[in-house]
């Protein structure tokens, strides 16, 4: 219902208003009258009116005057003018205040009750456009930030070409470019031994997520949420050193984490990449680091439930020391070096505790971490780790764990002995698919993954690593070599060519293969010269791997 004050200095037009007219019945509410404009002020400031019913003549402060200071403070506040006076120039300064309606005394109970409809009617259809117009803004302004989310999270997963990210980040008046990236990814997640969690858990995390963008805020960081509970960051910065200085930041918040709050932060932190496309593989590292850490501290939470929440440090093994030995060490060594190394566990009790299995389960992780780090093509990773931590269970003495670390060194020798044969092969393989397939519009990195048996994100993580592009860029430009060779050796038009080369969409395809190679197809067919900053099969055969094309 719409509140309405009336102003009048005549008591018997005001106590007639007020009386004959069922206000509630009508939809409206009645707030009160007063006798003049100086005595309303107040009364319009308590009460907040939606119309306000005045006469013009009237003492200390007319009814012109009340409507001038009401639109200029109150702008959404409905006047009527009820007044004795017809006059003209009464109306057209009336009018010229904005006021709604101009009604001449005497006026009927009815009338006045039609007019009051009418403003009523208005007030709504004004607050339903106001909706409206809030609304769009809301649906455009969180369209604007899936898209830029959208375009982030795209480059972090290789769907995007360098090229491609540029265009459209020039339509988001997002800056991407930068002489150094780094990406760093972070999981809030509730403990799962927290016995009771405050109903506010999930403020807490937003607090600490705020404070990493507040801290980091401004155009050399871009950041997205890529679920519930986890957020990417893209460092961009001109130096290492100030990539350094920047991942101080995360690095504190990790260590401020304690297994006394009711929730973890998980930080993954990525390798420093001196190209746009090279975002692509330093998420894969984050990701890759932030899910390790997250085992390791759940391992570890375990472990000081376990101590019934103490323990000394020293009983830790050192995880680096042990990780440098298997990269460089050699299986005749294994033996001596793991007895030295394990000394710190020959009192451990093996039968009535399991801070024996939390240590050596803690090691394993990161010796799996660094594995999956640098032989991301890994077969039957998860069910490799998960037998190595069955056998950890069945250790009853201090020789069997050093027969489990030595297990543990020979099974990570074994990776790193195969990981460049497979590498190799499967790299011709997926190359000689692309090649194969190119000419399909649906054609993905799923399906080359499936066609090596191997997960989108592994197959992604190594190709980058291997050839130095993503595996879109490369399928992109195997795209463009062969839309090249089309324009030179046939009379095709172009929205033929693109359609033989796996695009769908003619002007996309133009406008990629502008951006491509710094010609429109009219321009490259006329002057019939390759892109040399195309990948040629000599510079492909030179890193070793055979060129299809």
């Amino acid at each position: 219902m719409k509140k309405v004050l009336l102003v009048d200095d005549e008591i018997l037009i005001r106590e007639t208003i007020r009386d004959t007219i069922q206000w509630e019945k009508e939809g409206f509410i009645y707030c009160g009258d007063a006798s003049d404009g100086e005595v309303a002020l107040p009364m319009i400031e308590q009460y907040q009116p939606d119309i306000l019913i005045t006469d013009i003549k009237m003492p200390f402060m007319d009814g012109l005057e009340l409507s001038s200071f009401v639109r200029k403070n109150m702008p959404d506040v409905k006047i009527v003018i009820l007044s004795g006076h017809g006059d003209f120039e009464y109306a057209r300064t009336a009018l010229r205040l904005g006021v709604e309606e101009y009604c001449t005394k005497p006026i009927s109970s009815a009338d006045l009750v039609q007019t009051l409809r009418q403003v009523s009617d208005k007030i709504d259809d004004e607050r339903r456009a106001k909706e409206q117009i809030e609304q769009l803004k809301q649906g455009e302004s969180r369209h604007a930030g899936l898209t830029q989310s959208k375009l982030l999270n795209d480059l972090c997963s290789g769907f995007i070409t360098t090229s491609e990210a540029v265009h459209l980040s020039s339509k988001l008046s997002l800056n991407l470019l930068s002489r150094y990236y780094v990406v760093v990814t972070a999981d809030f997640r509730k403990m799962a031994s927290a016995d009771s969690v405050p109903d506010d858990i999930f403020d807490y995390m937003k607090q600490d997520e705020h404070k990493l963008n507040l801290k980091l805020e401004g155009d050399n960081i871009l950041v997205f949420k890529r679920s519930k509970t986890e957020c990417v960051w893209i460092l961009k910065r001109e130096s290492p050193e100030h990539i350094k200085q920047a991942l101080e930041t995360f690095q504190h918040v990790q260590n401020q984490t304690t297994d006394q709050l009711p929730y973890s932060i998980s930080i993954g932190i990525g390798s420093v990449q001196d190209r746009m496309q090279g975002i692509h593989v330093s998420f894969l590292e984050a990701m890759e680091d932030m899910h390790w850490r997250r085992l390791s501290r759940q391992n570890r939470q375990a472990m000081l439930e376990s101590r019934n929440g103490s323990f000394e440090q020293s009983v830790f093994l050192d995880r680096a020391q042990f990780v440098d030995f298997l990269k460089i060490g050699s299986p005749a060594k294994a033996e001596s070096f793991v007895r030295t190394f394990a000394s710190v566990l020959q009192h451990t009790d093996w039968h009535s505790s399991l801070i024996g299995y939390y240590i050596l389960n803690d090691l394993t992780l990161e010796v799996f971490r660094s594995a999956r780090d640098s032989y991301p093509n890994i077969a039957n990773f998860d069910t490799t780790l998960h037998t190595m931590q069955n056998a950890i269970e069945s250790i009853r003495s201090w020789d069997e764990s050093c027969a489990y670390l030595i297990g543990l060194s020979e099974q990570y020798w074994q990776w790193r002995s195969g990981a460049s044969d497979k590498y190799g092969d499967m790299l011709v393989k997926v190359k000689k698919y692309i090649h194969d397939h190119y000419d399909k519009d649906y054609f993905s990195l799923q399906d080359a993954a499936d066609h090596v048996n191997l997960s989108p994100g592994h197959l992604s993580k190594v190709f980058s690593q291997e050839i130095g592009q993503t595996f879109i860029e490369y399928l992109t430009q195997t795209r463009i070599r062969k839309a090249m060779e089309l324009l030179q050796t046939t009379q095709a038009k172009s929205y033929e060519i693109a359609f033989l080369v796996g695009y769908n969409d003619a002007h996309y395809f133009s406008n990629l293969f502008k951006r491509v190679t710094g010609m429109t197809t009219k321009q490259f067919r006329k002057s019939g010269q390759l892109n040399k900053d195309l990948p040629t099969s000599e510079r492909e055969e030179h890193k070793g791997f055979v060129s299809y094309s």
